[in-house]
């Protein structure tokens, strides 16, 4: 008589031989002789399974390994009435895969910590075309697909996320976003870095500080003005509106010559915020280079965020951090929140500040 073949010892019986689908619920029911209610009850590891016996659950797990039954995945999410997917769309022209680009970081906290809860990601790529909305008025209904999604981008389209949010749907937003009623956020302490960069220009020796930003409403650059101000407010120094340069053209506005007007003026110090482009950063340091001065022994500069990938070899300059992974993460954690119906926060995440190379004391002019 032949002997019986041993099993691998693999956690499951191999489909039988000749079988080309998927073994089904139904199949293992019948095999068990209980209902399908059962099998999904005892193989889902649903709580309400603990009131079935012992000898039935053996009946259930001894036909499914029989059968080699594995669980369809999708058929689980769909049961749930989630995918375990969470959305990631960027404003920006160009979604943000490359390395260099300054939103990647972002990127690199949001996959460790969706993947630590069991997420996997989905990137909407609808506005690589030419920004914010590029792609129609319903380029944001794809994110649908998804439990919830992450948005990034220094501009949004308002009607569309405002359609979003009224609809329930999980949404937050990688920046503070007050203007959407309703739109979850998570964001950095500008105020407070910004504050600090002017207390730090002012023990220097510092007197008269002018902050150069974009001639628009984002969030970010309303709070680096605010804490900048505040700073200057502290410390003793003139604020009011020629503390504040605001051009939508840094390449163009501010030349050399401009510069010198400030440092005939009394400026010492100018701070640039960062931005997408790192334009006024950019421009900034292109005038000093033009006008022969040196930085900081003919004036100093400090930037209210991390320089563009292009210029990172050069001075680090004075200012602070954005800690962009940790950001990252914290938005996961708060739309994960939201997609399992939690009541959730995320504080502000601080922002350390960088000694940099590029601010020193104020030459005494005569």
């Amino acid at each position: 008589m032949e002997k019986p073949r041993k099993r691998a010892r693999t956690g499951r019986a191999p489909t039988p031989p000749g079988r080309t689908s998927r073994p089904r619920q139904a199949e293992v029911a019948r095999l068990a002789g209980v209902s399908q209610a059962t099998v999904s009850l005892v193989l889902g590891g649903k709580k309400q399974g603990d009131a079935i016996s012992p000898e039935t659950r053996q009946r259930v797990l001894d036909a499914a390994l029989s059968l080699g039954y594995v669980p369809d995945p999708a058929a689980r999410r769909l049961a749930a009435a989630r995918n375990d997917l969470l959305g990631v769309f960027s404003f920006t022209a160009t979604f943000p895969t490359d390395v260099q680009h300054s939103y990647y970081p972002f990127l690199v906290g949001v996959e460790q910590e969706a993947a630590a809860r069991g997420y996997d990601l989905v990137l909407f790529t609808g506005s690589s075309s030419g920004g914010a909305g590029a792609a129609g008025p319903d380029a944001l209904s794809r994110v649908r697909l998804a439990d919830g999604c992450l948005f990034l981008g220094r501009h949004v389209p308002t009607k569309e996320l405002r359609r979003l949010v009224g609809d329930g749907f999980p949404a937050v937003h990688v920046g503070r976003r007050d203007e959407l009623e309703g739109l979850a956020w998570v964001g950095a302490d500008y105020v407070s870095a910004s504050h600090e960069v002017v207390a730090r220009l002012a023990a220097l020796g510092h007197r008269r500080i002018v902050l150069v930003r974009e001639d628009d409403d984002a969030p970010a650059s309303t709070d680096r003005e605010h804490g900048f101000l505040k700073g200057l407010e502290d410390a003793g120094l003139p604020g009011g509106p020629d503390a504040v340069f605001r051009t939508a053209d840094p390449a163009r506005t501010l030349s050399s010559e401009r510069l010198r007007e400030w440092l005939d003026d009394g400026v010492t110090a100018l701070v640039a915020e960062e931005t997408d482009t790192g334009g006024a950063w950019r421009a900034l340091r292109t005038a000093v280079d033009e006008a022969g001065l040196d930085c900081p022994g003919d004036v100093s500069l400090a930037l209210l965020g991390s320089p563009p990938a292009d210029l990172a070899d050069g001075p680090a300059p004075t200012g602070f951090d954005i800690p962009r992974p940790q950001l990252g993460a914290a938005a996961v954690r708060l739309l994960a929140a939201l997609v399992a119906g939690e009541a959730a926060d995320e504080p502000l995440v601080t922002c350390p500040f960088r000694p940099g190379a590029t601010a020193g004391p104020p030459l005494h002019r005569a």
